[in-house]
């Protein structure tokens, strides 16, 4: 199994990321939750050009990818997992959770820290908030996450389908959770009582600080709630929001090479 998945692992995560925001993008068109003043031509080819670039820049400067560092922490036994006899069902539950549980502190971090914030604020400042959003990071935020990612499975040990799993289903909640995708709200409440739901993570994307501080988780609720950070809705309520951040309200900052070049501006 774990040579099948080494093997596969990039077309498996591919597969599965066209197919959700496929889902997504279908799900926005039918029910959206939010009308969106400014249209997806405006917004998709840029905020999809970023991944685009983003991919290239990672096989540039990480020729690797986290399922296969997995499988050479592995076979070196390197980790506590590797170190502590548990089953294997165990290592993949304990190693997603606390992947999990590390993606909510680098993204607090990413807030809280100046340096970090210039880069992530360009994943804010997206005039509007739908399925592309959740994909569109900086790409020199997009190295520092998976080298973050790597020294998690490092010290872990964490085995090779807990981390294709985890990289499947992160990239699936974030296109889910920043989707304009409208749940009727005693779905909500179910849903979120586990899983970040667009209506909780939209609260994140607020150009409010304060509520832009809050609900950083991008899976599961549960972080937001023990560490504090959650806030169940925005003061403006889902469909007064304005969406964004104060420094880059300009159409223009939209563009591709706008977008890229905002970290090193004041705005």
């Amino acid at each position: 199994m774990t040579a099948f998945l080494l093997d596969h692992a990039v077309p498996l995560r591919l597969a599965a990321f066209v197919a959700v925001l496929l889902v997504m993008a279908l799900w926005e068109v039918l029910a959206p939750r939010r009308t969106q003043l400014i249209g997806r031509m405006a917004r998709w080819p840029n905020n999809l050009g970023v991944v685009l670039l983003d991919t290239l820049v990672v096989r540039l400067f990480i020729p690797t990818t986290l399922a296969a560092f997995s499988g050479f922490v592995g076979a070196h036994g390197w980790g506590l997992l590797n170190w502590i006899p548990v089953p294997d069902v165990v290592a993949s539950i304990v190693s997603m959770l606390l992947l999990d549980l590390a993606i909510y502190t680098q993204h607090v971090a990413f807030h809280a820290v100046p340096l970090f914030w210039r880069l992530h604020r360009m994943h804010h400042s997206d005039l509007e908030i739908d399925v592309t959003t959740g994909i569109r990071f900086h790409p020199v935020e997009i190295v520092l996450s998976v080298l973050i990612k790597m020294a998690v499975i490092g010290l872990l040990g964490a085995p090779v389908v807990a981390v294709l799993a985890f990289e499947v289903i992160l990239n699936a909640t974030s296109m889910f959770n920043h989707s304009n995708a409208r749940l009727p709200l005693w779905l909500d409440a179910a849903v979120r009582a586990v899983l970040v739901t667009p209506d909780m993570h939209r609260v994140h994307h607020s150009v409010a600080r304060a509520e832009t501080d809050s609900n950083f988780g991008f899976n599961l609720s549960v972080w937001d709630r023990v560490f504090g950070t959650y806030r169940r809705e925005p003061a403006a309520g889902q469909l007064g929001m304005t969406i964004g951040i104060p420094k880059f309200r300009d159409p223009a900052e939209l563009r591709l090479d706008r977008m890229l070049t905002q970290p090193f501006r004041e705005g």
